[in-house]
């Protein structure tokens, strides 16, 4: 891949974080530029932002009047971009020490992703001043099947997590198949577009090694994701599944995460529906359709037993939780 990587910053109410967020990308010499998309904050974000573009011209604000949602406020970046690839980093989040140079080394991929480590605030400092080098930094690809299977419950019991990647990503690619963020999603955004890219016939690199630190907090679980935004995905896989994937592997893979989400889709719904009208209302909901109201038995199995966490739900309690296991 190139050198030259666009910096993608969706911003809302970030006016504590994004200061570090942008100077950690600044650090990485092969960071053209840093697009903020300011997405209608009520705090100072903008005022943060316009500092840090004044200290470096590399650094480009975009306010947007309304609040539309991370997918949304991430097309306008992409939409005037100019490098040759385009890395999107969350406004709380950083990326550790070189990472773009240890990215740029692959070569004929128009995907390539690596590790994240998942850290408390108090952490941070110690993720980013780890030495990561230890870690076997090899590439490996990473088709459209194994992605989809990486998002899965594993034996029925615990998720899968690759739709957390922050990969860096082709404009070209993008640009040429006409892809972007789909804005009605507010949940899964980011695996939505990866698996429309390698569905598109996008080549995927993924290294264990780390070099994405996400902040994780209290009040950052995605179980806490609202019907409509659960619903909204479920459309989204269905789109996947109705655009015909040659591979049965890859069909069958999505069969299943279609049926995970909805199953949290129905079990959100039910929840609603029982503080809202009463326990018969949820009740009348989970007996209304023959394959619903066993999934949410199981899923409501799996919250009692803490076991639908996944890495970035809970913060390690100390130093840094890695997506993906290392040797």
């Amino acid at each position: 891949m190139s050198a030259s990587v666009t910096v993608i910053i969706a911003a809302f109410n970030a006016q504590d974080t994004v200061s570090r967020a942008i100077r950690s990308a600044l650090a990485q010499p092969e960071t053209a530029e840093v697009i903020v998309v300011d997405d209608a904050s009520r705090d100072a974000t903008c005022g943060v932002v316009a500092d840090e573009a004044k200290r470096d011209p590399r650094v480009h604000l975009i306010q947007q009047e309304t609040n539309h949602g991370p997918a949304a406020a991430r097309n306008r970046a992409l939409d005037v971009a100019t490098s040759d690839y385009v890395a999107v980093l969350d406004s709380d989040d950083v990326f550790l020490p070189r990472r773009l140079a240890h990215l740029s080394s692959v070569k004929n991929c128009e995907m390539v992703a690596d590790n994240i480590a998942f850290v408390t605030p108090e952490n941070l400092s110690e993720a980013t001043e780890q030495d990561w080098s230890v870690i076997d930094p090899k590439f490996a690809p990473l088709v459209a099947a194994e992605f989809v299977r990486g998002n899965l419950r594993n034996h029925g019991m615990s998720r899968g997590e690759l739709g957390f990647l922050k990969p860096v990503l082709s404009r070209d690619f993008l640009e040429q198949n006409k892809l972007r963020y789909d804005p009605s999603l507010r949940l899964g955004e980011d695996y939505d577009l990866y698996v429309r890219m390698l569905l598109a016939g996008a080549r995927m690199q993924l290294t264990r090694r780390p070099g994405y630190a996400a902040v994780v907090r209290s009040n950052s679980l995605s179980a806490r994701h609202g019907a409509s935004e659960l619903a909204q995905l479920h459309i989204a896989l269905q789109a996947h599944l109705d655009s015909r994937p040659q591979s049965s592997d890859l069909t069958r893979a999505m069969q299943q995460h279609l049926r995970d989400i909805r199953r949290k889709r129905d079990h959100r719904i039910s929840l609603d529906l029982r503080r809202e009208q009463g326990v018969w209302a949820a009740v009348r909901y989970l007996i209304s359709a023959r394959d619903r109201a066993w999934p949410v038995a199981l899923q409501i199995l799996r919250d009692k037993l803490n076991l639908s966490k996944t890495a970035a739900d809970a913060a390690p309690e100390k130093g840094s939780r890695l997506l993906l296991s290392v040797e």
